[in-house]
């Protein structure tokens, strides 16, 4: 039997899936999460085989949630997202998870992806991954993301600055380089662009 968590902070979509999920044979899920915090402490807490996260969860996201648990628990992650963009497929495979799905598959089709990932392989969506390879290089660097991740629901430079432990003017520089690079006037501006374009 495979133990799943799954973790989607939209109660009617995680219910749901759940009660599908629980259909097949070899499936159990044996929690549910409605925010990344949850999801760690119950994956701590219970070791399943299988995590299915939602991408976009409040406080900790999937991406997030996936490092975590790569660092503490026995555990293979799978992100499910709406908006599967090339640059969070990429964010995800660094943080370690073993899967990348979309939400528009079917319940039967995730607990294919759900046996293949127990199983110690890996699976990415084929349409994310050709559109992954076919796309540029973000223009910032791998601290540069950090910070408008970090800053992404307005965080003020001091909140950025300690959830990242760097000083507060190396924040400022970060965020000054970002705008030139991006060509735009706000730290808001930059989020959105770097949204859109999936590299946060």
């Amino acid at each position: 039997m495979i133990r799943v968590l799954l973790a989607d902070d939209e109660g009617m979509i995680r219910s749901a899936l759940a009660a599908l999920l629980r259909l097949e044979p070899d499936i159990d899920v044996v929690a549910e999460a409605a925010d990344g915090a949850q999801a760690v402490a119950a994956a701590v807490r219970l070791q399943p085989d299988v995590c299915l996260l939602d991408l976009e969860m409040p406080g900790l996201d999937g991406v997030q949630v996936t490092e975590q648990l790569n660092r503490t628990v026995p555990t293979r992650c799978v992100v499910v997202t709406r908006h599967a963009r090339p640059g969070v497929l990429r964010r995800a495979l660094a943080a370690g998870a073993a899967g990348f799905v979309p939400k528009s598959r079917s319940a039967h089709e995730l607990a294919a992806v759900i046996r293949r990932v127990a199983a110690g392989e890996r699976y990415v969506d084929p349409e994310i991954a050709a559109d992954a390879l076919s796309d540029e290089r973000p223009p910032l660097t791998d601290r540069e993301l950090d910070v408008l991740r970090a800053g992404r629901h307005g965080e003020t430079t001091a909140q950025i600055a300690r959830s990242l432990s760097l000083a507060p003017g190396t924040v400022r520089n970060h965020v000054s380089a970002v705008l030139a690079k991006l060509q735009v006037t706000t730290r808001q501006q930059a989020v959105l662009l770097a949204e859109e374009r999936g590299w946060i």
